[in-house]
C-alpha cells in the first residue's frame, strides 16, 4: 500500500540559499529541476518543500517536526559538520529527546524521538 505522507512546505525568501544550506549543511539532495520559486529536497524518507516569498516575517514563524529513530545519528552528524544554530540534544518536559536547527531564514526544524529510542 502506498500510504499518504505529510510533507512540510516552508517559506523561503531566497530559494538558492535554502538549496545550498539543506544540500551542503544537512545532506539533503535536490529532487527537482532548478526553479526560482520552488524547491524540493529529500534525504531518505525526509522531504521538505520550499516556496518563494519576499515576506521576511514568515520563516521565523514557520517550523516542521521530524521524528524517528534516525534522529540521534542526525544530531551527531550535524554536530560534526559544525551546523550553525544547532541546539543541544536533550529530553524536553514533554518526554521527547529533541534538538533544533534554524535554517538561514529562520525556519525551525525540530528533530525528536522518544528517549527510549536513543
Amino acid at each position: 500500500m502506498d500510504y499518504a505522507r505529510t510533507i512540510p512546505v516552508l517559506p523561503s525568501p531566497d530559494i538558492k540559499a535554502s538549496r545550498d544550506f539543506y544540500r551542503d549543511q544537512l545532506g539533503f539532495a535536490v529532487v527537482q529541476p532548478e526553479m526560482d520559486d520552488y524547491l524540493i529536497v529529500r534525504r531518505g524518507e525526509m522531504e521538505i518543500h520550499f516556496w518563494y516569498t519576499p515576506d521576511l516575517a514568515l520563516p521565523p514563524v514557520s517550523s516542521c517536526y521530524i521524528r524517528g529513530g534516525e534522529v540521534p545519528s542526525l544530531h551527531a552528524e550535524f554536530s560534526g559538520r559544525g551546523v550553525e544554530k544547532l541546539s543541544p540534544f536533550t529530553v524536553r518536559p514533554w518526554n521527547m529527546k529533541e534538538f533544533y536547527i534554524h535554517d538561514p531564514h529562520g525556519n525551525l526544524l525540530r528533530f525528536g524521538c522518544a528517549p527510549e529510542e536513543v
